[in-house]
């Protein structure tokens, strides 16, 4: 298996996925998930990535489709397609799998995936976190973690249009 067959067999769906999440159960391996639009990666997604990965042995990715990101984003989103989103974040060493949604929230991925640790960004209150609930239900962790302060990609594309 080449790596480019390695980066692309950790990219999910929902009907590939189950199977990899009963392994892991089976393993007893603590599998860590966030979602996200991940539109340009940069240092801010990247550190925050990593130390979601540190909670775990196992970290998934939710990614907002593109239809999902033009909803909640505008118009002009997403700079980068569903596909070059997906091949960005599974080639990072600390991502296990990147699965795609089409809601808005990853409500139903959440369902799927059953996280033993549900991870947001220091923006949200727990209380917040789409699924709190249901993991805190099953005995679960719900966390944040905090931001890199300057780091987003809205912050991104705003310096590049100033220059050009």
């Amino acid at each position: 298996m080449g790596h480019l067959d390695y980066v692309q067999a950790k990219i999910h769906t929902f009907q590939s996925f189950p199977q990899q999440r009963h392994l892991w159960s089976f393993m007893a391996e603590k599998v860590v998930f966030t979602n996200g639009c991940f539109d340009l990666l940069h240092s801010g997604h990247l550190t925050y990535l990593a130390k979601a990965r540190d909670l775990g042995q196992h970290l998934v990715v939710g990614l907002n489709s593109d239809d999902s990101v033009k909803r909640l984003k505008g118009e002009s989103r997403p700079v980068k397609g569903l596909e070059d989103r997906a091949l960005a974040l599974a080639s990072l060493s600390f991502v296990d799998a990147v699965i795609s949604f089409e809601e808005d929230t990853p409500a139903k991925l959440i369902e799927l995936v059953r996280p033993d640790v549900l991870v947001k960004g220091g923006d949200y209150a727990i209380e917040e976190i789409v699924g709190h609930e249901l993991v805190q239900g099953y005995g679960g962790l719900v966390t944040t973690i905090d931001l890199v302060p300057g780091k987003s990609t809205t912050g991104l594309i705003e310096r590049m249009n100033e220059h050009g």
